[in-house]
């Protein structure tokens, strides 16, 4: 069973270009180093031929993952959904209880994330703790260091 993921517009298109960069691109490049690689003799003894096999296969791997996201990837409609939890899409200001300082973060898919534009994925441990949450609500979130208690301090859309 495939696993549903939630994207933003931009980030479904961003999912999708990079999958046609891969497949007209970097595929070509892929077959074009092994048909050179063949040429040059004996593929037995040929690592230069072994290396862009390997590459090639990991190439086609990924492809074929991109292409099970793609096809299981929903655009959400950031407009309906509910403000008052913290949700896929939602930016969420948190502030950390142990030593005060206040973080905000934007709750989104796997492949979305990017630590140093705030946007954390919903399959982090931050991420799952938060869902859910209400503003007062206070997240305790299980680190590798122990456990981390978050007040939600505010939770909107862009």
């Amino acid at each position: 069973m495939s696993k549903v993921s939630y994207y933003t517009l931009e980030g479904l298109k961003k999912l999708k270009d990079e999958l046609n960069q891969l497949r007209d691109i970097e595929r070509p490049k892929a077959s074009e180093a092994i048909a050179e690689a063949r040429d040059k003799g004996d593929l037995s003894e040929n690592a230069e031929y072994d290396a862009a096999k390997e590459a090639q296969g990991l190439l086609e791997m990924r492809i074929a993952k991109m292409e099970e996201v793609a096809s299981n990837a929903r655009v959400i409609d950031e407009s309906q959904l509910d403000i008052s939890k913290a949700l896929v899409h939602s930016l969420v200001k948190i502030k950390n209880k142990t030593n005060g300082s206040e973080m905000t973060y934007k709750l989104v898919a796997q492949s979305e994330a990017d630590i140093k534009t705030g946007k954390i994925s919903v399959e982090s441990p931050i991420g799952k703790g938060l869902l859910g949450k209400q503003v007062g609500d206070t997240a305790e979130i299980s680190v590798p260091n122990g456990t981390m208690e978050f007040e939600v301090l505010e939770i909107w859309r862009e």
